[in-house]
């Protein structure tokens, strides 16, 4: 079970703090995305920074449980909101938060499982 959840949080590490750089460095996609679902594009480094804090949060709960736990919890919330807002403008291009939104809610329920919320 543990090597599950490592290799789980990782992946989640890894992903979400490559989307996270794409968000913070004004790379043109997520600006052509925010346009798309009519979000403000002041809001593009908002979520770029709480994509970054979700994957610190995943990597900080191997030290402190209840880290992680907590981040995987925010990004699971992330990725539905991000879901819905695709979904809400007609778009149907959802498999990448789709995708995210599963590896962080298997990061949580491996962790839950492996060491409970705390």
């Amino acid at each position: 079970m543990f090597a599950a959840y490592v290799t789980v949080t990782i992946l989640g590490v890894v992903l979400n703090g490559v989307t996270a750089v794409f968000y913070l460095s004004g790379h043109e996609y997520p600006k052509t995305q925010a346009d798309m679902k009519g979000v403000p594009r002041k809001w593009v480094p908002v979520l770029g920074t709480l994509l970054a804090a979700g994957s610190l949060g995943l990597l900080a709960g191997f030290a402190v449980p209840l880290l992680g736990t907590l981040a995987a919890s925010g990004l699971v919330l992330y990725f539905i909101g991000a879901i819905i807002a695709h979904l809400r403008v007609g778009s149907r291009a959802i498999i990448a938060g789709t995708v995210l939104l599963a590896i962080a809610a298997a990061a949580l329920a491996l962790g839950l499982a492996d060491h409970g919320p705390w």
